[in-house]
């Protein structure tokens, strides 16, 4: 299996659990990635350069180093600008209810590309429920060549995973209608048990 995402998840857990609720700032391949632990479960994310169709896009790993089940889904997932405004992540089928209406091959491609660059380039890391499956999954379904578009953007969405403990996943977070991109601003993740707030950009 390649190298992942998600596998640097994993490394940057151990690094986390020496100072649990702190955000970590690392490079990695041009991107600027925070990562913060809270009881055991790393989320750590970096915004991609690439946009699509107006969508402002995050690349996101998620690693679960607690002793139970843990879920995650890219509605957790809320942008705060400087001035408050809230921007809240789109549900990875409603990304792909459009990108069936509206996408080009084109544009995925470069969104494609774009991801794995970023997501093979980090070291340690190894995806065990993440894009890589996805994309196997997709493809091994896709009978028609029309569909293609939306069958990338799908492997590529991060979508509603229930980790079992020591997996991991990956994916992106789209925030629609951002042509100009997200701005100045701070992450938030609220699931059902656990906040995590990442440092303003």
């Amino acid at each position: 299996m390649r190298p992942g995402l998600a596998r640097c998840a994993a490394f940057v857990l151990g690094v986390c659990l020496g100072a649990p609720g702190q955000v970590i700032v690392f490079e990695s391949k041009g991107l600027k990635y925070q990562t913060l632990t809270k009881r055991g479960v790393t989320v750590m994310y970096a915004h991609l350069a690439a946009h699509m169709h107006e969508f402002s896009i995050l690349q996101v790993a998620v690693s679960n180093g607690s002793a139970g089940p843990y879920t995650i889904r890219p509605e957790d997932f809320t942008f705060v600008r400087e001035g408050g405004e809230e921007i809240h992540a789109w549900p990875a089928k409603s990304v792909v209810s459009l990108m069936m209406q509206k996408g080009g091959r084109g544009d995925v491609i470069k969104l494609v590309s774009a991801y794995e660059t970023a997501l093979y380039g980090i070291p340690h890391m190894r995806t065990n429920n993440g894009y890589e499956q996805r994309r196997e999954a997709a493809y091994a379904e896709l009978t028609n060549a029309k569909f293609k578009a939306a069958a990338e953007a799908s492997a590529i969405a991060l979508v509603q995973t229930k980790l079992g403990p020591g997996e991991s996943t990956d994916g992106a977070v789209f925030f629609g209608g951002q042509a100009k991109g997200l701005g100045a601003g701070r992450l938030i993740v609220h699931t059902n048990t656990d906040t995590f707030e990442f440092q303003a950009e």
